[in-house]
């Protein structure tokens, strides 16, 4: 067995099938997928037990609810593949993803890859495109400038993620542990094509935005200070309002306040209880 992709789901039950059959167009021999349903309290294990593919083998785990970094070491734990892929039940993929990605680890050029090419697969709604606008992006490009890109690996040799424990598990960012516990970055790769599916309904902005809030911050509590005074609804209004302006979209004012809600409440929650996940 040559690859392993591993997915951490937590109540995905709308997205997690349009991911495995976007892996089961890939043009890459010899894979499995794992998937780890990290307490789904939805649909997710029948939309999982009901999925068939003749592509490669499907391994199902299920624990209690920790957050997708523990997922993710249970996930590589398990995995037979020489080389660990991560991604996310809301992605799908260019058919040549896994064979570009992992190219330069089976070439001996790197330990570990990411890739620059990650972009919105849902820019046609009006929630996903302000996600972006939420982050200085006007395009359907995931991220500015790849910042996000240089410190996390998509693709890692298993013994290199074994060697160091994988994740340190938390939240939003326990991705981000691997590259600071191995000492080197990823190599990144433009040909190795993601689209990522932003939040569509304000609900998701709102649930999805508490998470992303919940990690550990640079200054520690004079950081969670600043990030609250600025979350405040004057702010979230007044930003929402310019940039409803500046993207000629009214209705980002609506997703400003939304976002800026799910962010503070989430911030509260990690600042009393110091659980990261979901």
């Amino acid at each position: 067995m040559k690859v392993s992709v591993v997915i951490a789901v937590y109540n995905e039950e709308d997205k997690i099938d349009r991911c495995l059959k976007s892996l089961a167009k890939q043009r890459f021999d010899n894979f499995e997928v794992i998937v780890v349903d990290d307490g789904s309290t939805d649909e997710t294990s029948q939309v999982l037990s009901n999925f068939q593919s003749s592509i490669f083998n499907l391994l199902i785990y299920k624990k209690k609810h920790q957050g997708p970094g523990a997922a993710r070491n249970l996930g590589a734990s398990r995995a037979r593949g020489e080389v660990l892929v991560f991604v996310d039940a809301d992605m799908t993929f260019d058919p040549r993803f896994i064979k570009n990605l992992t190219r330069p680890i089976f070439e001996k050029r790197t330990a570990g890859t990411n890739t620059s090419s990650e972009f919105v697969g849902n820019w046609d709604n009006v929630w996903a495109r302000c996600w972006n606008y939420n982050e200085g992006i006007s395009s359907n490009v995931r991220y500015k400038k790849n910042v996000a890109s240089e410190r996390v690996f998509r693709a890692i040799r298993k013994k290199e993620f074994l060697s160091v424990g994988g994740f340190d598990p938390g939240g939003y960012t326990d991705d981000y542990s691997l590259s600071r516990k191995l000492g080197f970055l990823p190599l990144v790769i433009d040909d190795a094509i993601i689209y990522h599916q932003n939040p569509e309904k304000l609900t998701e902005v709102f649930f999805h935005a508490k998470w992303v809030s919940k990690r550990s911050y640079k200054y520690g509590v004079l950081g969670i200070i600043y990030t609250f005074l600025k979350l405040n609804l004057l702010m979230s209004f007044a930003v929402g309002a310019f940039k409803a302006v500046k993207y000629k979209e009214a209705r980002f004012l609506v997703f400003k306040i939304v976002y800026d809600f799910g962010a503070i409440l989430g911030l509260v929650e990690y600042f009393i209880f110091k659980k990261g996940y979901k």
